[in-house]
């Protein structure tokens, strides 16, 4: 799946979550797919926890953060 293909499964909504980037169709916010990555859980505990994400929501929650560190580095080097 392409990094676009991904991105397009997050929803960035005013109305949904308080316009907290979240999986699309649901109400989980990205950041508890991240924090629950970094705490070492495996997608597929992830998972089992919401049953309503899929493997490619994970990824895309990744490819998300990508795209936000991206733009922050390039905001520090060139400042």
């Amino acid at each position: 799946m392409y990094q676009s293909d991904l991105l397009d499964r997050i929803n960035l909504d005013p109305k949904i979550c308080g316009g907290k980037p979240c999986i699309r169709g649901t109400r989980i916010d990205i950041a508890i797919i991240l924090d629950g990555l970094a705490e070492g859980l495996t997608a597929e505990q992830l998972i089992d926890h919401y049953p309503q994400l899929t493997v490619d929501d994970i990824r895309a929650a990744l490819a998300y953060a990508a795209e936000l560190s991206r733009e922050n580095i390039w905001k520090i080097a060139t400042a």
